[in-house]
């Protein structure tokens, strides 16, 4: 089989069509959620970006496959998850230092003032300490909660757990969390 160069790709009518009319919608109503799923693993605005977008391209070429036993939402962060986990095993992430600034400018409005945006600067730094003093499971458990959308259910769907185990750990998660959180302090 002959591999695709990015022109061929980029100048086949084909394509360029939608696998289904509502693949624009799902992205419009997803995008900012897996964006920041994948912030929050990956730690870095401009390696989620891109994340976010690989995710999509994923999403658009199995899309022949979305079986769907589980809502939109939750396929998607599945891929994402997969996606940023393997990401970051990766010997170019592990390696990169970068600052977060850009999520603390997004994060304010235009009318902050110098000292609410470093506070919430300083917040976010003790918040991402926090989470990363955390277990993974921990992590990505009050990652997926922080989307108000998701029942427990899918986060066990998610986690390959009951909705029961993700109560439990979510309930210690969010304790070692508090704990590590004043820890900072």
């Amino acid at each position: 089989m002959q591999s695709e160069t990015p022109n061929q790709i980029a100048t086949d009518p084909a394509a360029l069509e939608w696998p289904s009319p509502e693949f624009g919608a799902i992205y419009d109503e997803n995008a900012k959620e897996v964006y920041y799923l994948c912030l929050r693993m990956l730690g870095d605005p401009a390696f989620a970006e891109d994340a976010t977008h690989d995710v999509f391209i994923k999403a658009f070429k199995k899309w022949a496959e979305f079986r769907g036993a589980s809502s939109v939402r939750t396929w998607l962060y599945r891929i994402a998850i997969n996606h940023c986990k393997n990401l970051v095993q990766t010997w170019h992430h592990r390696h990169i230092i970068t600052t977060d600034d850009e999520v603390v400018w997004q994060g304010c409005s235009h009318d902050s003032t110098p000292l609410e945006i470093l506070e919430a600067k300083e917040l976010g730094q003790r918040i991402h300490q926090a989470l990363d003093a955390l277990p993974e499971e921990y992590r990505l458990l009050l990652l997926l909660v922080a989307d108000e959308k998701l029942s427990y259910d899918e986060v066990g769907a998610l986690t390959d757990q009951s909705a029961d185990a993700v109560r439990g750990k979510l309930h210690r998660a969010r304790k070692a969390f508090a704990t590590q959180f004043q820890k900072l302090s």
